[in-house]
Order: C-alpha cells, then sequence, then structure tokens
C-alpha cells in the first residue's frame, strides 16, 4: 500500500475512535453525574520496510482522558437527591469493592439503607452503609452529616484523589483507581446540596458541532483513499500498455 493510502488508512482509523467517543458523550447529555471523555491525539512512527532508513509518522489517538469539570447542579425538592459543589466524589459499595461517582439521586432501600439506584449502599468514613431507623424525611448538611428526626445517623463518605489521571470508568457515572494502591483523601473543598442533582458537564452543542466536523474529515480521508487507488489503476493500465 503506497504512502497516502496508509497514512490516510491511520488517520481513518483515530477518527472512528473519537466518533465513538464524541457519540458516548452525546448519548449521556442526560445521565446525572456524567463526565465527558475527550482523545489525546499523537503520531506514531513507524520505520520504511525498504531499509531506506525513511519512517512514516501516522496519526493515532494515544489515550483518551475525562474532563472532571463541575456540571450544573439542578434543584429536585428530593430530599434524597444530593449533589457536590467542588472538587469529590460520594463512596458507595460496588460489587467488588468501593467505587466513586458524582451521582448523588440516591433512594432507601427496603432495610432502609441509602442506597444508588443500582442499589449500591451508600458509604461513611468508616465503609459502612447509611442506615436510616424510620421512614422520616433525613437532612443532609454541607459536610455530609445524615440527621433523622433529630438524631445524627452517620456522615457520608466524600472523596478525592491526588491524581485523577488513573482513574478509570465503570459503567457511566461509577469510576474506580486503576492502580489498587491508590488511596482516596477526604475532600476538602466539595459542600453536598440536598435537593439538588449534578447535570451531565457535556454541551450538547459543542458535541454535536465535534461529530460534524469528525464526520467531514472521515469523508475527506475515504475519498482521499479512492483517489489514490483509482490513480494507482490507471499507472498499472498505462504501464501494462507500454
Amino acid at each position: 500500500m503506497d504512502q497516502v493510502s496508509v497514512t490516510a488508512a491511520s488517520g481513518l482509523q483515530s477518527r472512528m475512535e473519537a466518533l465513538d467517543i464524541v457519540a458516548n458523550n452525546l448519548a449521556n447529555t442526560t445521565t446525572g453525574g456524567f463526565k465527558l471523555d475527550r482523545e489525546f491525539y499523537s503520531l506514531f512512527t513507524a520505520a520504511d520496510d525498504d531499509g531506506g532508513g525513511a519512517s512514516t509518522k501516522l496519526p493515532l489517538i494515544q489515550k483518551q482522558w475525562t474532563d472532571f469539570s463541575q456540571g450544573v447542579l439542578t434543584p429536585t425538592g428530593n430530599a434524597l437527591d444530593l449533589a457536590l459543589s467542588g472538587k469529590g466524589f460520594f463512596a458507595v459499595n460496588g460489587p467488588s469493592g468501593p467505587l466513586y461517582t458524582r451521582n448523588g439521586s440516591f433512594q432507601l432501600s427496603p432495610t432502609g439503607q441509602l442506597t444508588t439506584s443500582e442499589g449500591y449502599t451508600v458509604l461513611d468514613p468508616n465503609g459502612q452503609p447509611i442506615q436510616t431507623q424510620s421512614q422520616d424525611p433525613i437532612e443532609v448538611g454541607e459536610d455530609g452529616s445524615v440527621i433523622q428526626s433529630g438524631q445524627a445517623l452517620g456522615q457520608l463518605q466524600i472523596v478525592d484523589f491526588a491524581d485523577r489521571s488513573m482513574l478509570q470508568k465503570l459503567g457511566n457515572s461509577y469510576f474506580m483507581p486503576s492502580d489498587p494502591k491508590a488511596v482516596p483523601i477526604p475532600a476538602t473543598e466539595a459542600a453536598v446540596k440536598q435537593g439538588k442533582t449534578e447535570n451531565s458537564n457535556v454541551a450538547p452543542a459543542e458535541s454535536a458541532v465535534r461529530l460534524v466536523g469528525l464526520m467531514r474529515q472521515f469523508e475527506m480521508l475515504q475519498k482521499a483513499i479512492t483517489i489514490t487507488t483509482d490513480m494507482n489503476k490507471q499507472a498499472l493500465t498505462e504501464v501494462a500498455r507500454v
């Protein structure tokens, strides 16, 4: 395959990966606590097979990264809806250990435990579930303290990480550290807002524009491959005639 086709094919691959990322962002514009993903492009340098010492630089997505910027807080009037203003995560007990989320749309289980919509129990600083005593409304302070009928039930575990880049997504609104040795630290900049939820930080208009731009780039690269293929066919035809 000639140089133009190789470069264009590599560009197509990177644009396909970028399209998947943008499409997933758009699909989660209404997912509470969702954090959008972005791509980081780089160049892959490959040695030429003819041994002439030349090299080829091919575009690729080196990695994707998550934008943890704050989403808009929307009032709901539901006492079990909690949002974080500032940097931090709620700690919940996932199927295989602690998970961390910004989605504070909580509910009460049949046994009175505070849980996520998936049924994961919300944890206190000791790693224990928040257990209510009755069906009475709960009050949650900005520091995460939980009170019901004047009685303190505990405090929400709100944590952060020194290096958020090592957090990997699990589903659409949960995170877990990729390094098992990474230890969460108390979130000192987060305040709990009761009766509110945090919207996704995806800007639909921006993502839609990026989606259109990527599709146009994809079409241009496809056209480049088609033109190169036609030129090669024409060259072979001319050589055969000679």
